[in-house]
């Protein structure tokens, strides 16, 4: 299992393997540098105590500055490979880091998208967009310095530490004691702070999930004068997040004063230790400056460490959140499709003995015991009670839902025999939450058929009666909705989208109380072009209002998931005590109001 997951990673790496070696090596020619230089320096200034005492001042000069500008050369070679090094380690690191993050997010926006309804409801908006931005941004960014530090920090300190070593072993002893006591701290932080950057990341989905739903609904803020609340929500979540996140923060923070304590202890102990060396004789000074700075740089390595191991504990948390999207279970697949080629011809639909529950340990069924059979080439209408599960029935037509118990055939085949591709290519939807997406109204409406021509077009919204207020827009059809549509209204947003389903020509249209924002006039209007524009479709009508299923062919009346009553409208006013009393208290209000 475990081999499996470095694999779920390491895939990711490998189209881009090597930018993954060469980084690493560059910064490898820099460590090498970075030890070399205080070993350089030191035996420039041995060189220079050891003519002071030969006594012979002309020629110490000048072979002092001899040897001195020698070393200075080779000091300079080694600063510009360690510069190339440098460039070379942050770029191909770079180039590695955003390449492994931009092929991650692909595959997690990819595994949205083969979401089913119920995989979608595991996840909050806000949680869906934090794992595609912030949680891979903060993997990106832990590859970036990986690369950049996991050769280059144990390597210099497994460098400094051995330079060390050779220079003065009685005085590495130092090292001993120091290094073991910093290791432990590390080991607790990393431990204390691991759970605390996934609190973090849940704090940021909160966050997100607030900010989305109050600028997607501003205006239903504004018209209920809500700001105030809105902005006491936002800031209870920001709050949330900024203490959750100080909390991980003052760890990190406290490491660096004791991480610096441990360094300025150790150099303390190595000039009072070493000054007595060289005091008595036992050691050049040109090598207590070089040890010195070989302590340096192995207690730096170390908070470098501390660094690369915190940002790992962070990614780790954000890599577990992505995992949870990329291992979630499709629900809804063509595993079982024994007939991937078959298409939707006629439209004829039937239920047989369908449940199903959104919550599958409950005893109270959304549908219970489903036997319906729709005709091809009809219109059906579905009335009832609010919450008694009429867009949860035709929601099992186009599997956004499978049935627990059951079957939902479509011309006579099970759905889950057709290929998802092929069976939603069948069916239309008109949704009861209308949805437009930022761009054009010719861009929004070319969903349904995306080689229309504008002439079709143009169709399609006459059919919806849509076209009078799309040609009054700024450039019509080139017309920029905005985000969400945002720039047009509820009735002109439902007529938008029967256009868009209009030109998908399904085989089965479904509307889902997609009419509720228009007036009766404009619903008569487009009811009318349903029956020439789609006579060869089976059209299954969802209304609140009794009048938009009055004249179908067939209306089926729903009752806390169970169907009561199914028949015209004649035959229904006779036989359904339910139905008829949708129909009176409408008609004895419409009549109230003098309609």
């Amino acid at each position: 299992m475990q081999q499996k997951k470095q694999g779920k990673w390491f895939r990711y790496a490998r189209p881009y393997l090597p930018y993954f070696i060469i980084g690493p090596l560059c910064m490898i020619a820099e460590v090498i540098g970075e030890v070399l230089m205080p070993k350089c320096l030191s035996l420039v200034i041995n060189r220079a105590e050891e003519l002071e005492k030969a006594g012979d001042a002309a020629s110490a000069d000048q072979s002092g500055v001899l040897f001195s500008l020698g070393v200075a050369g080779v000091m300079v070679l080694i600063a510009l490979a360690m510069m190339a090094g440098g460039i070379g380690g942050a770029y191909f690191g770079a180039k590695a880091s955003v390449n492994f993050a931009a092929d991650l997010r692909s595959d997690v926006y990819a595994r949205v998208q083969q979401f089913s309804f119920a995989n979608i409801d595991r996840f909050s908006t806000g949680s869906l967009v934090t794992r595609l931005t912030n949680d891979v941004t903060q993997m990106q960014n832990m590859v970036n310095m990986l690369l950049r530090m996991a050769l280059r920090a144990p390597g210099m300190l497994i460098g400094a530490l051995i330079m060390a070593i050779l220079l003065r072993p009685s005085l590495a002893v130092v090292l001993a004691v120091t290094i073991p006591l910093m290791v432990l701290c590390i080991v607790l932080l990393i431990l204390r702070t691991y759970p605390m950057f996934s609190n973090v990341q849940g704090k940021i989905d909160r966050l997100n999930s607030t900010v989305q739903e109050n600028v997607t609904n501003v205006r239903v803020v504004k018209s209920f004068v809500r700001e105030e609340y809105e902005k006491g929500k936002f800031y209870n979540a920001n709050r949330d997040l900024k203490s959750t996140s100080m909390r991980a923060m003052r760890l990190m923070i406290f490491m660096s004063p004791i991480m610096t304590l441990f360094m300025n202890i150790t150099t303390i102990a190595v000039l009072w230790f070493g000054g007595d060396m060289v005091y008595s004789g036992d050691m050049p000074i040109g090598d207590l400056s070089a040890f010195i700075t070989y302590v340096t740089q192995i207690l730096s390595s170390l908070m470098m460490v501390t660094m690369l191991l915190m940002m790992l504990a962070r990614a780790m948390a954000s890599a577990k959140r992505i995992s949870e999207v990329l291992e979630e279970p499709i629900t809804l697949t063509d595993d079982g499709a024994s007939r991937k080629e078959l298409t939707v011809q006629e439209g004829r639909i039937e239920f047989r003995d369908v449940s199903f529950r959104y919550y599958k340990n409950s005893e109270n069924a959304v549908l219970d015991k489903i036997n319906l059979t729709i005709q091809p080439r009809t219109v059906v209408g579905i009335i009832g009670s609010t919450g008694c599960g009429k867009s949860t029935l035709v929601s099992m037509i186009p599997r956004l839902y499978d049935v627990d118990e059951g079957q939902v055939l479509v011309d006579g085949v099970d759905v889950r025999e057709y290929s998802l591709f092929h069976l939603r290519e069948g069916v239309g939807m008109v949704l009861q939450k209308n949805v437009l997406f930022s761009g054009s109204i010719s861009d929004n409406l070319r969903w349904g058929d995306e080689e229309a021509t504008d002439e079709q077009l143009r169709a399609a919204a006459e059919s919806a009666q849509a076209n009078q207020f799309v040609e009054a827009f700024p450039g019509g059809y080139l017309y920029d909705l905005g985000q969400g549509g945002k720039n047009v209204s509820g009735g002109q947003k439902q007529r938008l989208c029967i256009a868009r389903a209009l030109l998908k020509k399904p085989k089965i249209l479904i509307l889902d109380d997609s009419t509720s924002a228009v007036d009766t006039a404009t619903e008569a209007r487009i009811r009318e072009a349903f029956r020439n524009e789609l006579a060869d479709s089976t059209k299954i009508v969802i209304a609140q209002r009794i009048t938009s299923v009055m004249e179908a062919d067939q209306i089926v009346v729903l009752n806390e998931g169970r169907i009561t009553g199914v028949g015209t409208h004649e035959e229904l006013l006779k036989t359904n005590r339910e139905y008829r009393e949708i129909y009176e208290s409408q008609m004895d209000r419409k009549a109230d109001e003098g309609v």
